[in-house]
């Protein structure tokens, strides 16, 4: 026997069969399979009904599931309150800040981060490219959401109605282009974005691409770019990579935040071109 089984062999050892069946059950729940039967749970793991009784009794009974019927099941406030409340506490700038800084470093552009204020995108962390041309906003700026993309990367988590609420009252047509003049511009704007996945805007021979962090339940809760002189950004493969480091960086960081791998999926579209 080689090393590597006897490794596996004794890491088998240690396994608990039965807590292992109930974190795999917990598992099974998502945004598209919100209750689900004994029978189905059974299937599911390939295993009898009566092999996993005592183990659904037992979540039931600690509150990590709850009963909606005889046999039907779903998640229960336990696990809210348990497995989200460290997830939450946790400041989305000071997850983010590693991986800003790797990826200003590959791709030799700023790194910047905002959350929305109102109608406002306010600046919280810059990762600085230290070259003679770079893009370089302070810590607590605000730009209006609609001039920006890691602004309008916010307002993609805004229903029409809340958009229609939000700016009822605000004028868009005395910001330069390319911004929108209307707010039916914008909401053209906002319905490709979310298609997208992620926003590109180019001004001031400056170019940005930004996307969304998302936390546990699948919200935006947070934008992220790149962005640097428009000679650099010019080419389409240029720009493609930077658009799939941007992605993958966006994924890490929104995973860290107790995002699922669907809905981080779900807001980021596969295309690769700008």
């Amino acid at each position: 026997m080689s090393a590597q089984d006897t490794t596996d062999s004794k890491g088998n050892d240690y396994l608990v069969p039965a807590l292992q069946r109930g974190l795999r059950i917990l598992e099974m729940f998502n945004d598209q399979e919100r209750a689900l039967g004994s029978n189905e749970i059974a299937i599911k793991l390939g295993v009898s009904l009566s092999s996993i009784y005592r183990i659904l009794f037992t979540l039931t009974e600690m509150g990590y599931l709850q009963k909606l019927g005889k046999n039907l099941y779903e998640l229960g406030p336990q696990v809210i309150s348990t497995g989200f409340s460290y997830l939450a506490s946790r400041d989305v700038v000071d997850v983010a800040v590693p991986f800003l800084n790797t990826l200003r470093d590959k791709t030799s552009l700023s790194c910047h981060i905002t959350i929305r204020e109102q109608t406002e995108s306010l600046y919280v962390y810059r990762a600085f490219a230290p070259q003679r041309l770079s893009v370089n906003i302070p810590i607590g700026t605000r730009i209006p959401c609609h001039c920006t993309a890691m602004g309008r990367v916010l307002l993609c988590e805004l229903s029409t109605d809340k958009l229609n609420q939000l700016y009822q009252s605000v004028r868009l047509d005395d910001y330069p282009p390319p911004a929108p003049k209307s707010l039916p511009e914008l909401l053209q704007l906002l319905t490709e974005d979310r298609e997208r996945g992620w926003v590109i805007h180019r001004s001031d021979y400056s170019t940005a691409i930004a996307t969304a962090i998302r936390d546990h339940t699948g919200s935006i809760v947070a934008a992220i770019n790149l962005s640097g002189p428009e000679a650099v950004l010019d080419t389409e493969t240029v720009r493609s990579q930077c658009i799939e480091l941007l992605l993958h960086t966006a994924s890490c960081i929104s995973a860290q935040l107790g995002a699922r791998r669907k809905q981080i999926q779900r807001g980021q579209a596969t295309s690769k071109q700008a």
